[in-house]
Order: structure tokens, then C-alpha cells, then sequence
């Protein structure tokens, strides 16, 4: 049975159509990626599991239960949480400040200020710091470390190479299988191909807003994954 799943699931910005009837499925501990060029709905369909965009109510399942259209701060407390494209931390508050918040939803688990700083040494360094003030890579340690504060059963990652360099992109992956083995099932959206085909169990692909390709990483071949991609 399926962890997360969603069903012929659509998404809108006004009248123009996103997502176009997306089947997707997420079992317990597995890591998904979700790849596809610029515009093909990765980032959308993150933003519309996570209650930013409006869902129909069963068209996104969650252990059983329909949460579709459900408000982002119950499907927080329910055990989703979302990395955002862009980080979006707090620029008023400190490392620590924007760890605190993640925790709001009050669940219980492994995850707290101890941990996730023992995941990430450097937030406990500079946890009196401006969040902001960090660097790229230490600003997306913050993200994440935020999103595992409310301990979620599944973490949805939104673009978390973009725009950092090749070793901070190492430093980062290679934190999730830790968190993996503390429970949590990974929804990554990536447009690294190879990165993304390194760390997952089944790989999605996006294009115009619709499934182009699913599979496993080790049957998929090259020439599969550039046609879903570039729809040639």
C-alpha cells in the first residue's frame, strides 16, 4: 500500500492548466525523484501535495486519508513537509529561530535541535547567526533541517542543487540516507539527471505538465530518459 499517492491529479493557475491527471505513488522509505526540464510541473506538483496549490480532495492521499485541498498547515501536522525551490527561510530571524519554527506542528520523533545539528554541524556553529547570512549551501542545510523539525513520515525536496556547487551538492545528498533511516520516505524534484538517477528507487518524469516515463533507475536507458525529457 502506498505511503502518498495522488490521482489524475490536476493543477491551475487561473485558467491556465499545470498539471494534467498526474498518477503517482510513494511506499514507506522509498526515495522518488521526480526529473523534467523547466516548466514541466516538478515544482507545481510539490506545491499542490503540499496544500499550496488547490487539489481536489481525492485526487492526493496520504496513509488512507484524502487530503486534497486540505489547508498546508494541517497536511504539516499530518506528516508532509515541503523543502521549498529557493529555501524561503525567515531573513528577520536566526538559524535557530527557523529550526524552532519547523517544530510548530508539535510531532513527536527523532528529529529536534540536537539532530538535525548532528546531521548538519554547521547550523549549531552559526545557530545565532542570520539565517540569510549563511551561504548558499548552509541556507539549504537550514531548509532542510526546518522541514525535519516537524519530523515528517515523508519529506518532499524541491530543487535542492540549484544554483550550488558540485561539492555542496555532495555534502547534502549524502545526509539522505540518513534521514531515510530515521523513517522518513524522500520526494525529490531534480533537473540533475545523473544525480537524480543516483539516489532514488523509481524516477518520474515531467513533461508539459504530464507522466512522460516511470521506472526503475537501473532498467531505464538513456535514450528513454532524453526522449521523456526533451520529448524527442
Amino acid at each position: 500500500m502506498s505511503l502518498l499517492s495522488t490521482h489524475r491529479l490536476t493543477a491551475f493557475y487561473g485558467d491556465f492548466q499545470a498539471l494534467f491527471g498526474i498518477d503517482f505513488s510513494l511506499a514507506a522509505g522509498e526515495v522518488v525523484a521526480i526529473i523534467g526540464a523547466n516548466g514541466a510541473g516538478k515544482s507545481t506538483f510539490l506545491r499542490t501535495v503540499a496544500g499550496l496549490n488547490r487539489a481536489p480532495r481525492d485526487a492526493v492521499v496520504f496513509d488512507g486519508q484524502p487530503i486534497g485541498g486540505l489547508a498546508p498547515s494541517t497536511i504539516v501536522k499530518l506528516g508532509l513537509a515541503l523543502v521549498p525551490e529557493g529555501r524561503r527561510l525567515f531573513p528577520s530571524l536566526t538559524v535557530e529561530e527557523n529550526l524552532l519554527i519547523g517544530a510548530n506542528p508539535g510531532r513527536a520523533g527523532p528529529w529536534n535541535l540536537a539532530s538535525v545539528c548532528r546531521l548538519f554541524p554547521i547550523l549549531k556553529e552559526r545557530r545565532r547567526s542570520a539565517a540569510t547570512a549563511l551561504s548558499g549551501g548552509q541556507q539549504q542545510m537550514v531548509a532542510i533541517a526546518r522541514a525535519l523539525m516537524s519530523n515528517p513520515r515523508v519529506l518532499l525536496c524541491d530543487e535542492l542543487s540549484l544554483g550550488l556547487a558540485p561539492l555542496v551538492i555532495r555534502d547534502i545528498y549524502a545526509t539522505l540516507p540518513k534521514v531515510r533511516e530515521h523513517g522518513a520516505a524522500i520526494v525529490i524534484v531534480e533537473q540533475d539527471i545523473g544525480q537524480a538517477m543516483r539516489v532514488a528507487d523509481r524516477v518520474y518524469c515531467l513533461q508539459e505538465g504530464r507522466v512522460s516515463l516511470t521506472g526503475q533507475p537501473q532498467e531505464l536507458t538513456r535514450a528513454q530518459v532524453s526522449s521523456a525529457y526533451f520529448g524527442v
